[in-house]
């Protein structure tokens, strides 16, 4: 770690094969879902657990499907993402806002607008991930849940090297649970494996949790703890 940094991310650790412009790759829409149903089932189960039943939440890096749970109808969906198309496709998002988070981390929200945020299975193509958690937690109410969802699939040509150096489930989760960690901000952190048994030819989902300093009844800073769902 260099004594000018605060965090053992070196910039070559965020190298992609593809560097070209990611508003290109982008451009076109691509409705089609990354993980398998089962791990859809869990992931949706999940939210159910952890998000509010009111309020707003930010689907960060949103696209035609935001997984969130029917039973949630109160709840107001605000999807940022990079293309407009397929956010448009999506009927749970009550809001769209286009940004590219690799050009500019900082989400172009107020301080503490969002009840909860969730970003599912995309956090390894963040070239900057520090800094988007920051803002995340920045946008976040106190003691209020981000929710990252993890699992192996990814388009390998724009996820980061580190990602790709990451060959377990557990270290995976490991190295997003780093990224809250780092960015700071966040308290009570917890990963959970979503699929505990899953088999052969299935799609594994994990899912990393932070909230945003603050809560009333948080537990000490810097605590952890994994969990089989």
């Amino acid at each position: 770690m260099s004594a000018a940094s605060d965090h053992p991310f070196t910039p070559d650790l965020f190298a992609r094969m593809d560097e070209n412009d990611d508003a290109v790759f982008y451009s076109v829409a691509r409705n089609v879902v990354h993980v398998d149903e089962p791990a859809i089932t869990a992931i949706r189960g999940f939210f159910a657990e952890m998000l509010p039943t009111r309020g707003t939440v930010l689907d960060l890096m949103s696209s035609w499907r935001s997984h969130l749970p029917e039973t949630l109808p109160d709840l107001r969906v605000v999807g940022l993402g990079m293309n407009a198309e397929e956010m448009s496709a999506n009927p749970q998002l009550d809001e769209r806002v286009v940004h590219d988070l690799n050009r500019d981390p900082e989400l172009p929200f107020v301080d503490c607008r969002f009840d909860a945020a969730v970003l599912t299975v995309s956090v390894q193509y963040l070239v900057r991930p520090l800094e988007v958690f920051r803002s995340v937690a920045r946008c976040l109410q106190p003691g209020a849940a981000f929710v990252v969802i993890v699992s192996h699939r990814c388009f390998p040509t724009k996820a980061v090297k580190i990602w790709h150096q990451c060959k377990t489930m557990r270290e995976r989760m490991e190295l997003c649970m780093a990224y809250f960690s780092f960015a700071k901000g966040f308290e009570q952190l917890q990963g959970v494996d979503l699929r505990p048994g899953v088999r052969p030819g299935e799609d594994p989902v994990c899912a990393v949790i932070g909230r945003r300093e603050g809560s009333v009844d948080a537990a000490p800073r810097g605590t952890a703890s994994w969990r089989r769902r």
